[in-house]
This record gives C-alpha cells, structure tokens and sequence, in this order.
C-alpha cells in the first residue's frame, strides 16, 4: 500500500519576485488617478484576484494529493453482496460495518462522479429490498437485515434523489420500472409519519433519525416527545419531490410529475413562510405544539441553502450573518456545525451513544455548506472551505493514514473514533466515509467540476 503525503510548503505572497508585483504597481496607478472610493473598490477586486492566483497551485496541490490518496482509502468502503445485502454494499469504513442512508447516498455520488454509478445503483436497490407494506423502510441495513433502532427509525429522504442520480449517470432508468411503485410508498410512508398536517413541513421522530445526532435544535433522547418542524427534513424532502417528479417523467408518467412537483412547490413556500426568522435571518425549527421558534443556529439551518430554496437576498444575509462569521459558523479549520455563540457549543470527542454535532468540523457538513455556497456565488468562501479542510483531511492521512469523523474546529484536532478505537495490527481504524466528497469540492475549485447534487 502507497500513501502519498502532500507537498509541505505554501505558495508565498512575493510580490517583489514575480508579475504580480506588476498588478501592484497598476493598482497604485489607479489608486493616484481616481476618486479615493472607486480606486477603493478596484484594488479590492485586484487583491481578490492577486489571492485567487497566489492559492491557485496550492489548491490544485491539495487536489491531486487528496484525489491520489482516496484511490486507496476509498476501496475500504466497499463490501461485497453478503446475507441480506444482495449487492455490494457502502459502509462508513472503520468504526462502523453497517450500511446507513445517507452515508451512502453520499459515497455512492462520489463513485458516480468516478465514473461508478453502480454503487449508487446497488445502494438503492439494497434499501429498496426493505420497503414493507407500509412503504416504511429502515435507515441503517446489514447483512443480517434491516436494523430498527431508536425505534423503528426511518431512513432519511434520499431513497428518489439516489434513484435518479444513479440512473441519469448510468443512461438507463428501466432498471426502475418494476420499483417505482415501491419508491412512490416510501414517499407516502413518510408523509403519513413525519408530515405536519396543519403546516404541509417535516420533522424528525429525533435528532438520531436526521443523522446530526445530537443537533441541540432537535429533541435527542426518547424520553423527549417534543418534535420540530426542521428545515433539513424538509429540504431534503424537497428534493425528494424534485426527484420523484422527474422519475415519473421518465416513466411516462405525466400525472405524478406534475404532483410531485406541486407538492415541491407547496413545501418550499412553507419552509420560507414558516421557518425563516426575518428578525434574524435564518432557519430555526418550530416547536410543534407551540408554533415557537427553537432559536438555535445549528447545521439544519443552512440546509436551504442546497437545493436554491432561499430568496438571494435572504440568502446573504444568513450566509454574512452567520455561516461567514467567525462568532457564528467559521472557525480556524472549517465551518462548525454549531454557532459558537450557542451554550451547548463543545469539541468533544463522542461517538457513543451518539456522534458529537455539536460545533466540531465535520467534512460532509462542510461539503454540504459548499453547495450552498457554491449555489448563492460565494466561490471565494468555496475555495478556503476546499483549501482548509482539503489539508485538514492530508494532514490526518499523513499522520494515522486515515480521516476521522470529525474534528476540532478551533484546533484541528482529529476526534471520533478516538485513539484507542484500533484494528487487529494496532492501527487507528478511524473513518471512510463521506469524507471522500470533499475531493469534489476541490475538483469543482480546481476544475470547474462541481458535484451539486442538481436534479436536472
């Protein structure tokens, strides 16, 4: 096995030694030459670019580097059909062995963007294997079957968006036909449980299901009862509609289009109608028996962001308010997932009884920020999120030749699992997983070739 370690060394800001010391000089000619306010802005513009061009080669570094290092890591998770699990199947390598939801439908996007839509294909038909009568189908399988926990615990709305994804990319959609039904009841199963039938919004049964386990915005405990009106179970439901609509195209199926369609429609106007604070510019979830706002800034809030639900102008002033702020959201190694400003801001380092989604780094919660991102123009803040986690995840390769789960925000440390999780030669088992899509972003800074997960 070959672990190839990054190039140590960062691109330096000479301007002295090279042609940008010509751009300099041009904006000090514009600066001599203008109103103080319009040379203001030009040098700004310049500066921005000057940056661009000075991280260029370091960002394609990090690229190529990442890109040469999850030609192995990646291998690790994939298991071949066993029990249950009749194709072969996407396991968060190292602390975990099961097959969950959308551990999955991430790492199978990031085979489709390899040219390996069949992992996609296989992750699809294995859940869709579960679907009972009811249309309800567990969000965690494994080769001794479903693995209902927490209850009967659902899985998450990626069942139609991984169907069309996977398909689209494999040219052909007639492996489809003989499930689309089934598709259809899982949609239907998840309106009749997780449906509010006075707001047309969604919830979790609790945090454990939305797989931000212990977002503090949700109930975490059974003996909670309480639920919440979220914006990711509602987002993601969004785009569950999106998909189904253009399955149903592709089954010739006019009628359903033009439903899941509407059903999009009516469910975006509520997410911006009733979880948006226009007191304070952004998402919150809603108490359902009160109709109260729960004014936590947490991960679920940005979700929005990722499938264009926002109004651009709502959309900046969450994203400057609070994603971009280093009291809120932006930390030295990546993007929280909870405002520093909340009272249950922590770094510890948990994965048992659940994982810690209480402030630490998490890469797929970065890549996930990047699309919104990406979707409101802020390539910029795209290009340091790459770059950051981008050496985040090289330098935890080059010390324990894995990733983790998640880290440190305010120190880069690697937590979950921690050091004394290990394998049979004594090695950190740490974990593989949806930490491959930060590859992707790099490859869409780098190269133009954004994954956005877009139903077209």
């Amino acid at each position: 096995m070959k672990i190839r370690y990054r190039k140590k060394g960062l691109i330096k800001r000479n301007l002295n030694n090279s042609h940008l010391f010509f751009i300099f000089f041009i904006a000090i000619g514009i600066l001599q030459n203008s109103c103080k306010e319009e040379s203001s802005k030009q040098i700004s513009e310049m500066e921005t670019e000057v940056v661009s061009t000075l991280n260029r080669q370091e960002l394609y570094d990090i690229y190529t580097d990442l890109t040469e290092n999850f030609k192995h890591l990646s291998t690790k998770v994939i298991q071949p059909a066993e029990g249950y699990l009749e194709y072969p199947y996407l396991i968060p390598a190292g602390f975990y062995k099961q097959m969950w939801d959308w551990d999955g439908f991430f790492m199978g996007n990031y085979f489709v963007s390899k040219g390996k839509p069949e992992y996609l294909k296989y992750w699809a038909l294995n859940l869709i294997k579960g679907i009972d009568e009811e249309g309800y189908v567990s969000g965690c399988a494994t080769i001794n079957g479903p693995r209902p926990i927490f209850g009967k615990f659902a899985m998450k709305p990626f069942l139609s968006q991984g169907v069309y994804l996977a398909s689209e990319k494999l040219n052909d959609f007639e492996w489809v036909k003989p499930h689309y039904n089934q598709i259809k009841k899982v949609l239907e199963y998840r309106e009749k449980t997780q449906r509010d039938s006075i707001t047309g919004l969604f919830f979790w049964d609790i945090a454990m299901q939305s797989g931000a386990d212990n977002n503090p915005a949700l109930n975490y405990f059974i003996e909670d009862k309480r639920s919440f009106l979220a914006p990711d179970a509602s987002t993601w439901q969004y785009k569950e509609y999106i998909a189904q609509s253009a399955l149903a195209k592709k089954m010739g199926n006019e009628i359903d289009a033009l439903l899941y369609e509407r059903k999009a429609k009516e469910l975006k106007t509520a997410i911006n109608k009733i979880l948006w604070s226009e007191e304070d510019s952004i998402f919150y979830t809603v108490d359902r028996e009160t109709g109260d706002f729960y004014k936590r800034v947490t991960f679920s809030s940005f979700l929005p962001l990722a499938a264009h639900i926002v109004p651009k102008p709502n959309a900046k002033k969450m994203i400057e308010t609070y994603l971009l702020s280093d009291e809120h959201m932006k930390a030295k190694y990546g993007f929280r997932t909870l405002s520093a400003q909340d009272p249950d801001y922590n770094n510890k380092n948990i994965i048992v009884p659940f994982s810690n989604w209480q402030g630490p780094v998490w890469p797929i919660a970065n890549y996930i920020y990047s699309i919104g991102l990406k979707n409101y123009g802020y390539d910029q803040e795209v290009a340091w999120l790459g770059q950051t986690v981008g050496n985040l995840l090289l330098d935890d390769i080059a010390k324990y030749k894995t990733t983790h789960e998640n880290y440190h925000a305010d120190t880069g440390q690697p937590l979950a699992p921690s050091d004394d999780h290990v394998d049979e030669d004594g090695n950190i088992v740490g974990f593989i997983s949806w930490n491959l899509c930060m590859e992707n972003v790099l490859d869409g800074v780098v190269n133009d070739n954004w994954m956005l997960l877009e139903i077209k």
